[in-house]
């Protein structure tokens, strides 16, 4: 089969090849995914688990990518629940070969049914951002209806889900981003925006959950307006500072079906919206992970027609 393989970490997306590999096995509890459209994060080839297998030995030449959507092509031993030529949408596990390819081996446990009104490109860039946006805001963050949420990177893939799922949770909402990110924060949901280049962060005031995409300083400076009892959850590593009376929280995304039901069918009703940004073929795949210029939304492979 075809498949985007990398073997050399300091490279980074550029060491990206697209290559002959074997099909993969399907194991026990797994199915064999025939891929039609894969979801990739950039940041995942600074992750160990790219490179290694759980006990710590080198898996190069790895395919990365571990968002997917596709039918369901064989089952392993002891598989239930799905069924072959299912159509599935998931999350792989970190540390096997991904989705960058024609075929993947996924548990069956990591992958929903995807509805056959719902495209295998907007299937594929679900996963990582809606269950990153459902766990925090309501397993982490335990967000009630009319609480306060402060959403970093609120046009972004990630950041957009939260403030479209906080606000049909009856949140208030106020976004943050770049001065062109301020609409697209507003029409996801956003009540205000604060353009971190140009507005002071900390007129926002005290907010019950600020949920952080971004780390590093704004990190810092957030855990000062999360209110006494409330939640700092972040995706960006653990907080070098912590709220006072508050919870701070840093989250690793799992896959869950229940979720991943819950979030496909507010896209199908429209009460979610998925931002795509290019939508490129494997073939291509490799410029695509290179652009030249900012690309606004996810980028998603089609892998098959």
């Amino acid at each position: 089969m075809r498949a985007i393989v990398v073997t050399d970490q300091a490279a980074g997306t550029a060491g990206m090849t697209l290559a002959e590999r074997p099909e993969p096995e399907a194991a026990g509890n797994d199915v064999l995914v025939e891929v039609h459209a894969s979801g990739f994060t950039p940041g995942e080839l600074s992750w160990p688990s790219s490179w290694t297998d759980r006990l710590g030995r080198d898996r190069t030449p790895s395919i990365p990518g571990h968002e997917l959507a596709g039918t369901v092509s064989r089952l392993g031993y002891g598989t239930t629940g799905l069924s072959v030529g299912q159509r599935v949408f998931g999350l792989t596990d970190w540390t096997r070969d991904g989705t960058l390819a024609e075929y993947a081996a996924v548990e069956a446990r990591n992958l929903a049914p995807l509805p056959g009104d719902v495209e295998s490109t907007v299937g594929a860039s679900l996963p990582i951002s809606g269950l990153t946006a459902w766990q925090g805001l309501f397993e982490h963050g335990r967000l009630q209806s009319g609480q306060s949420v402060l959403v970093h990177g609120a046009s972004g893939g990630v950041g957009s889900m939260v403030t479209q799922l906080a606000r049909e949770a009856g949140a208030y909402v106020i976004g943050t981003g770049r001065a062109a990110d301020r609409q697209t924060a507003l029409d996801s949901g956003a009540a205000e925006f604060v353009d971190l280049d140009n507005d002071p962060l900390e007129d926002v005031g005290k907010v019950d959950l600020v949920f952080d995409v971004i780390g590093g300083d704004i990190g810092k400076r957030s855990a000062g307006l999360v209110r006494a009892g409330g939640t700092l959850v972040t995706i960006a590593g653990p907080p070098e500072v912590r709220p006072a009376g508050a919870l701070a929280i840093d989250f690793v995304v799992v896959s869950d079906r229940a979720q991943l039901v819950e979030v496909v069918q507010r896209v199908r009703d429209g009460r979610l919206r998925t931002v795509l940004g290019n939508v490129a073929t494997l073939d291509d795949a490799v410029a695509a992970f290179n652009p030249t210029e900012r690309v606004k939304g996810k980028t998603i492979i089609r892998v098959r027609s």
